[in-house]
């Protein structure tokens, strides 16, 4: 058998009908990262009650800076009572509750408390673990599978 002119060493010239076809696909490369989300959306378990009686359960929080984090151990509240931290943490983090824009330490006091747990939840999850996916178990059938504890109220996926 004869080389192709300037091919490299081992390759061997064939006619075309035996040439090999090399099909190129597009598909998304496994290893690359999930984009980086700023902003996640959430569902009250109860939901805030204004002062018209309005309920508003859903909102969102964003990813906490430095800044956010440093900023509220020089409030006087929370010199005062360290547990006084998280409700002004969540006031910085939480841009959206329903129609209210302007989220303030007032707003995350006068929250229920299993709505307060959680957001301090939320938080950690999305700046910890960097999403709001966590892992349960099927008591009946021992099953594994992951749920978004943030994008839907209870009792719906």
């Amino acid at each position: 058998m004869r080389r192709a002119h300037g091919a490299g060493v081992g390759l061997e010239e064939r006619p075309a009908s035996e040439v090999d076809t090399v099909v190129v696909t597009s598909q998304p490369d496994a290893r690359r990262p999930e984009p980086l989300r700023t902003e996640f959306a959430f569902e009250l378990p109860r939901g805030y009650v204004d002062g018209a009686g309005n309920v508003h359960r859903s909102g969102v929080m964003r990813l906490a800076t430095g800044r956010d984090e440093l900023v509220p151990l020089r409030d006087d509240r929370v010199r005062e009572n360290p547990a006084y931290l998280s409700v002004v943490l969540l006031a910085r983090v939480v841009t959206r509750l329903g129609t209210i824009d302007d989220i303030h330490a007032g707003i995350i006091e006068n929250m229920f408390a299993t709505d307060v747990a959680f957001l301090q939840d939320l938080y950690r999850r999305v700046n910890q673990e960097g999403h709001t996916r966590a892992g349960v178990t099927c008591p009946a059938c021992e099953h594994t599978f992951a749920v978004d504890v943030a994008g839907s109220r209870l009792g719906e996926s």
